[in-house]
């Protein structure tokens, strides 16, 4: 398994993968260490508490910066104008294929913290938007359970 945790510090991203009796992780660039607490089901693969926030709420995407994502779609959306929209529909085929092709990243609803290589990926749900709103203006926790609609 893959983590990456927000530097708390700086904002920068760091990678690393969970360590036996390791309690922080230090950041590449402002050198901050922060602090990490791993059980051992993350140490087999599994996503059951988050390393950095201690909170047990997860959910599930596509592994695709979202940067991309957009940038790629605002060129198409510009050059529809000489294409006739030949350029949208290449675009939306394009975007099919990287859909079948790219894995899930799991993430922390609290903090944001991506794990990848996830043994029980299957058990994480998609995104919820309640459930975001709540843990994050209301600090609801919902202790890994999806709330009942």
């Amino acid at each position: 398994m893959e983590i990456t945790v927000t530097c708390s510090e700086c904002g920068s991203g760091i990678n690393f993968a969970p360590r036996v009796g390791a309690d922080s992780v230090q950041c590449h660039i402002c050198e901050t260490k922060n602090p990490v607490k791993f059980n051992d089901e993350i140490l087999k693969g599994n996503v059951c508490e988050c390393p950095s926030c201690g909170r047990q709420d997860f959910y599930k995407q596509k592994d695709f910066n979202r940067k991309i994502g957009v940038m790629l779609f605002v060129i198409a959306s510009i050059l529809a104008i000489w294409t006739y929209g030949i350029s949208l529909i290449v675009l939306y085929i394009f975007d099919f294929f990287l859909y079948k092709k790219i894995g899930d990243v799991v993430a922390c609803y609290k903090c944001n913290t991506l794990f990848r290589n996830v043994l029980n990926i299957e058990s994480i749900h998609p995104f919820d938007h309640e459930m975001n709103d709540r843990i994050v203006y209301a600090d609801h926790d919902f202790k890994g359970q999806a709330p009942s609609h």
